[in-house]
Protein backbone atom coordinates (compact mmCIF):
# COMPACT_ATOMS: atom_id res chain seq x y z
CA UNK A 1 0.00 0.00 0.00
CA UNK A 2 1.59 3.57 -0.78
CA UNK A 3 2.53 5.78 2.59
CA UNK A 4 0.00 8.12 3.85
CA UNK A 5 0.65 11.63 2.90
CA UNK A 6 1.54 14.28 5.18
CA UNK A 7 -0.78 16.83 6.23
CA UNK A 8 -0.81 20.07 3.79
CA UNK A 9 0.11 23.48 4.39
CA UNK A 10 -2.08 25.17 2.68
CA UNK A 11 -1.79 28.94 3.74
CA UNK A 12 2.22 28.20 1.94
CA UNK A 13 0.43 26.86 -1.08
CA UNK A 14 -1.54 29.72 -1.53
CA UNK A 15 1.66 32.08 -1.28
CA UNK A 16 2.47 30.71 -4.49
CA UNK A 17 0.40 31.49 -7.91
CA UNK A 18 -0.40 28.38 -8.86
CA UNK A 19 -2.92 26.96 -7.25
CA UNK A 20 -5.98 28.55 -9.63
CA UNK A 21 -3.33 27.74 -12.65
CA UNK A 22 -4.19 24.78 -15.16
CA UNK A 23 -1.28 24.17 -16.83
CA UNK A 24 0.22 21.17 -14.96
CA UNK A 25 -3.04 19.67 -15.55
CA UNK A 26 -2.11 16.28 -18.69
CA UNK A 27 -4.19 14.03 -20.37
CA UNK A 28 -3.96 10.71 -19.14
CA UNK A 29 -2.10 7.96 -20.82
CA UNK A 30 -4.78 6.19 -22.39
CA UNK A 31 -8.95 6.75 -23.34
CA UNK A 32 -11.67 6.04 -20.99
CA UNK A 33 -15.17 5.05 -22.83
CA UNK A 34 -17.77 3.93 -21.31
CA UNK A 35 -20.38 1.37 -21.42
CA UNK A 36 -21.64 3.13 -24.80
CA UNK A 37 -18.40 3.31 -25.81
CA UNK A 38 -18.10 7.57 -25.74
CA UNK A 39 -14.76 8.76 -25.15
CA UNK A 40 -15.13 10.48 -21.19
CA UNK A 41 -12.78 13.26 -21.33
CA UNK A 42 -10.52 14.24 -18.80
CA UNK A 43 -7.26 15.31 -17.39
CA UNK A 44 -5.42 14.61 -14.37
CA UNK A 45 -2.75 16.43 -11.97
CA UNK A 46 -0.11 13.91 -10.33
CA UNK A 47 0.67 14.30 -6.53
CA UNK A 48 3.63 16.88 -6.66
CA UNK A 49 6.63 17.84 -4.30
CA UNK A 50 8.15 16.29 -1.02
CA UNK A 51 4.84 15.54 0.16
CA UNK A 52 4.28 12.84 -2.82
CA UNK A 53 4.98 8.99 -2.29
CA UNK A 54 8.55 7.77 -2.10
CA UNK A 55 7.91 6.10 -5.81
CA UNK A 56 8.06 8.04 -9.03
CA UNK A 57 5.15 5.80 -10.43
CA UNK A 58 2.15 8.22 -10.66
CA UNK A 59 -0.27 5.72 -10.13
CA UNK A 60 1.07 4.80 -6.51
CA UNK A 61 -0.39 8.03 -5.10
CA UNK A 62 -4.12 8.09 -3.97
CA UNK A 63 -6.36 9.50 -6.66
CA UNK A 64 -9.44 11.87 -6.35
CA UNK A 65 -11.90 11.47 -9.46
CA UNK A 66 -13.52 15.12 -9.42
CA UNK A 67 -16.92 15.40 -10.94
CA UNK A 68 -19.09 18.64 -12.59
CA UNK A 69 -22.95 19.39 -12.00
CA UNK A 70 -25.22 19.42 -14.44
CA UNK A 71 -24.80 21.17 -17.35
CA UNK A 72 -21.24 21.75 -16.53
CA UNK A 73 -17.87 19.84 -17.20
CA UNK A 74 -14.49 19.35 -15.91
CA UNK A 75 -12.45 22.90 -16.10
CA UNK A 76 -14.63 25.34 -13.57
CA UNK A 77 -12.63 27.13 -11.06
CA UNK A 78 -13.12 25.60 -8.40
CA UNK A 79 -12.34 21.70 -9.85
CA UNK A 80 -9.02 22.51 -10.98
CA UNK A 81 -8.42 24.80 -7.99
CA UNK A 82 -9.08 21.70 -5.63
CA UNK A 83 -6.94 19.64 -7.68
CA UNK A 84 -3.84 21.76 -7.11
CA UNK A 85 -4.64 22.05 -3.76
CA UNK A 86 -5.10 17.96 -3.52
CA UNK A 87 -1.40 17.54 -5.41
CA UNK A 88 -0.11 19.94 -2.68
CA UNK A 89 -1.08 17.47 -0.19
CA UNK A 90 -0.02 14.21 -2.39
CA UNK A 91 -2.78 13.38 -3.79
CA UNK A 92 -3.22 12.56 -7.13
CA UNK A 93 -6.95 13.76 -9.24
CA UNK A 94 -8.51 13.13 -12.16
CA UNK A 95 -11.01 15.54 -13.77
CA UNK A 96 -14.11 14.13 -15.51
CA UNK A 97 -16.62 15.66 -18.08
CA UNK A 98 -19.31 13.41 -18.19
CA UNK A 99 -20.30 11.57 -21.66
CA UNK A 100 -22.27 14.74 -22.86
CA UNK A 101 -20.74 17.64 -21.37
CA UNK A 102 -17.52 19.60 -22.63
CA UNK A 103 -15.13 17.70 -24.94
CA UNK A 104 -16.80 14.20 -24.28
CA UNK A 105 -18.23 12.59 -26.59
CA UNK A 106 -22.47 11.94 -26.45
CA UNK A 107 -25.79 13.40 -26.57
CA UNK A 108 -26.40 15.95 -23.87
CA UNK A 109 -29.97 14.56 -24.11
CA UNK A 110 -28.82 11.42 -23.12
CA UNK A 111 -27.58 12.73 -19.72
CA UNK A 112 -29.17 11.65 -16.88
CA UNK A 113 -27.86 10.78 -12.84
CA UNK A 114 -28.20 7.07 -13.73
CA UNK A 115 -25.70 7.04 -16.77
CA UNK A 116 -23.25 9.43 -15.01
CA UNK A 117 -23.39 6.99 -12.14
CA UNK A 118 -22.25 4.00 -15.31
CA UNK A 119 -19.93 6.33 -16.18
CA UNK A 120 -18.00 7.12 -13.44
CA UNK A 121 -17.68 3.14 -12.81
CA UNK A 122 -15.94 2.91 -16.09
CA UNK A 123 -13.32 5.85 -15.13
CA UNK A 124 -12.92 3.88 -11.53
CA UNK A 125 -12.40 0.55 -13.98
CA UNK A 126 -9.63 2.74 -16.16
CA UNK A 127 -7.94 3.26 -13.37
CA UNK A 128 -8.20 0.45 -11.72
CA UNK A 129 -7.14 -1.15 -14.68
CA UNK A 130 -4.21 1.20 -14.81
CA UNK A 131 -2.84 0.39 -11.89
CA UNK A 132 -4.29 3.16 -9.33
CA UNK A 133 -5.17 1.54 -5.76
CA UNK A 134 -6.27 4.37 -3.73
CA UNK A 135 -9.64 5.95 -5.43
CA UNK A 136 -11.73 8.44 -3.80
CA UNK A 137 -14.31 10.47 -5.59
CA UNK A 138 -15.81 14.47 -4.79
CA UNK A 139 -19.06 15.33 -6.37
CA UNK A 140 -20.53 18.77 -6.81
CA UNK A 141 -24.24 19.28 -7.58
CA UNK A 142 -25.70 16.80 -9.42
CA UNK A 143 -22.25 14.80 -9.30
CA UNK A 144 -22.49 15.30 -5.64
CA UNK A 145 -25.94 12.61 -6.00
CA UNK A 146 -23.55 10.95 -8.73
CA UNK A 147 -21.36 9.79 -6.08
CA UNK A 148 -23.52 8.99 -3.09
CA UNK A 149 -25.34 6.53 -5.68
CA UNK A 150 -21.74 4.64 -6.81
CA UNK A 151 -20.52 4.78 -3.15
CA UNK A 152 -23.44 3.22 -1.90
CA UNK A 153 -23.03 0.01 -4.34
CA UNK A 154 -18.78 0.38 -4.97
CA UNK A 155 -16.47 0.10 -2.14
CA UNK A 156 -13.44 0.60 -4.43
CA UNK A 157 -14.41 4.11 -3.84
CA UNK A 158 -12.54 4.58 -0.25
CA UNK A 159 -14.00 8.05 0.39
CA UNK A 160 -16.92 10.17 -0.07
CA UNK A 161 -16.96 14.16 -0.66
CA UNK A 162 -20.10 15.79 -1.56
CA UNK A 163 -20.07 19.56 -2.32
CA UNK A 164 -23.26 21.20 -2.46
CA UNK A 165 -24.17 18.05 -3.22
CA UNK A 166 -27.89 17.05 -4.26
CA UNK A 167 -30.39 14.51 -2.45
CA UNK A 168 -33.78 15.74 -3.16
CA UNK A 169 -33.00 14.99 -7.31
CA UNK A 170 -36.29 15.05 -8.21
CA UNK A 171 -37.41 18.02 -6.37
CA UNK A 172 -34.27 20.05 -7.88
CA UNK A 173 -34.95 19.13 -10.88
CA UNK A 174 -38.82 20.48 -11.10
CA UNK A 175 -37.75 23.21 -8.82
CA UNK A 176 -35.23 24.52 -11.42
CA UNK A 177 -36.16 23.27 -14.62
CA UNK A 178 -39.52 21.99 -14.41
CA UNK A 179 -41.37 25.26 -16.08
CA UNK A 180 -39.44 24.72 -19.39
CA UNK A 181 -40.77 23.19 -22.30
CA UNK A 182 -38.80 20.22 -23.34
CA UNK A 183 -35.83 21.62 -25.54
CA UNK A 184 -35.71 24.90 -23.10
CA UNK A 185 -31.82 25.66 -22.55
CA UNK A 186 -31.18 24.43 -18.78
CA UNK A 187 -29.64 28.21 -16.71
CA UNK A 188 -29.75 29.62 -20.07
CA UNK A 189 -26.92 27.38 -21.18
CA UNK A 190 -26.75 26.60 -25.23
CA UNK A 191 -26.63 22.89 -25.60
CA UNK A 192 -28.00 22.13 -22.31
CA UNK A 193 -31.51 21.10 -23.27
CA UNK A 194 -34.28 20.20 -21.09
CA UNK A 195 -35.32 16.88 -21.39
CA UNK A 196 -37.64 13.82 -20.88
CA UNK A 197 -34.53 11.64 -19.60
CA UNK A 198 -33.73 13.73 -17.47
CA UNK A 199 -36.62 14.45 -15.97
CA UNK A 200 -37.77 11.00 -16.18
CA UNK A 201 -35.00 9.51 -14.42
CA UNK A 202 -35.31 12.05 -11.57
CA UNK A 203 -38.71 11.21 -10.86
CA UNK A 204 -37.37 7.53 -10.49
CA UNK A 205 -34.48 8.84 -8.09
CA UNK A 206 -36.81 11.12 -6.59
CA UNK A 207 -34.83 11.31 -3.55
CA UNK A 208 -31.94 9.57 -2.26
CA UNK A 209 -32.59 8.23 1.41
CA UNK A 210 -31.66 4.51 0.53
CA UNK A 211 -28.11 5.69 -1.25
CA UNK A 212 -27.49 7.61 1.40
CA UNK A 213 -27.73 5.12 4.67
CA UNK A 214 -25.81 2.14 2.54
CA UNK A 215 -22.89 4.49 1.77
CA UNK A 216 -20.36 3.17 4.40
CA UNK A 217 -17.02 4.87 3.98
CA UNK A 218 -16.26 8.35 5.36
CA UNK A 219 -17.86 11.07 3.85
CA UNK A 220 -17.54 14.58 3.66
CA UNK A 221 -20.56 16.83 2.96
CA UNK A 222 -20.01 20.66 2.39
CA UNK A 223 -22.44 23.37 1.11
CA UNK A 224 -23.09 26.94 1.59
CA UNK A 225 -25.68 28.14 3.61
CA UNK A 226 -26.35 30.89 0.97
CA UNK A 227 -27.17 28.10 -1.71
CA UNK A 228 -28.97 29.31 -4.45
CA UNK A 229 -29.81 26.31 -6.28
CA UNK A 230 -29.50 23.56 -3.68
CA UNK A 231 -30.16 24.40 -0.38
CA UNK A 232 -28.27 23.65 2.48
CA UNK A 233 -31.38 21.17 3.53
CA UNK A 234 -30.30 18.68 1.04
CA UNK A 235 -27.08 17.95 2.95
CA UNK A 236 -28.32 18.32 6.13
CA UNK A 237 -31.11 15.21 5.33
CA UNK A 238 -28.44 13.89 3.78
CA UNK A 239 -26.82 13.40 6.53
CA UNK A 240 -29.65 12.37 8.57
CA UNK A 241 -30.17 9.36 6.01
CA UNK A 242 -26.79 7.94 6.42
CA UNK A 243 -27.71 8.40 10.61
CA UNK A 244 -25.34 10.89 10.85
CA UNK A 245 -22.05 9.57 9.93
CA UNK A 246 -21.17 11.38 7.49
CA UNK A 247 -18.99 14.96 8.72
CA UNK A 248 -20.74 18.15 7.43
CA UNK A 249 -19.07 21.92 7.15
CA UNK A 250 -21.45 24.40 6.31
CA UNK A 251 -19.83 27.71 4.50
CA UNK A 252 -21.65 30.41 5.65
CA UNK A 253 -22.89 33.40 2.96
CA UNK A 254 -21.75 31.00 0.35
CA UNK A 255 -23.18 30.61 -3.04
CA UNK A 256 -23.57 26.86 -5.12
CA UNK A 257 -21.05 28.22 -7.11
CA UNK A 258 -18.61 28.76 -4.11
CA UNK A 259 -18.03 32.17 -5.45
CA UNK A 260 -15.00 33.85 -3.65
CA UNK A 261 -14.87 31.02 -1.60
CA UNK A 262 -12.89 28.11 -3.02
CA UNK A 263 -9.92 28.56 -0.61
CA UNK A 264 -12.56 27.53 2.12
CA UNK A 265 -13.75 24.76 0.35
CA UNK A 266 -9.72 23.23 -0.27
CA UNK A 267 -9.33 24.44 3.59
CA UNK A 268 -12.57 21.63 4.14
CA UNK A 269 -11.69 18.92 1.90
CA UNK A 270 -7.84 18.35 1.74
CA UNK A 271 -6.92 17.90 5.62
CA UNK A 272 -10.02 16.23 5.74
CA UNK A 273 -8.88 13.49 3.11
CA UNK A 274 -5.30 13.29 4.38
CA UNK A 275 -6.71 12.61 8.07
CA UNK A 276 -8.66 9.85 6.46
CA UNK A 277 -6.07 7.93 4.09
CA UNK A 278 -3.43 8.31 6.87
Amino acid sequence: MPPPVAAPDLDAFRDRETMSAASDLRLLPFEIRNAEGERIDAAWRHARGDRSPASSDPRSAPMVVIGHGVTSHWDRPWQTELSAALSHAGIASVLVSFAGNGASEGRFEDVTPTKEVADLGSVLDALQAWGVTRLMYAGHSMGGAVGAIRAAADDRIELLVSLAGMFHVHTFMQRTFGHLPYGGLMLDKPGCAWNHALEADAARLASLTAQAAAVRVPWLLVHGDADELVPLQDSLDARAAAGGRPDLVVLPGVDHRFTGAIPAVCDAVVPWLVRHLA
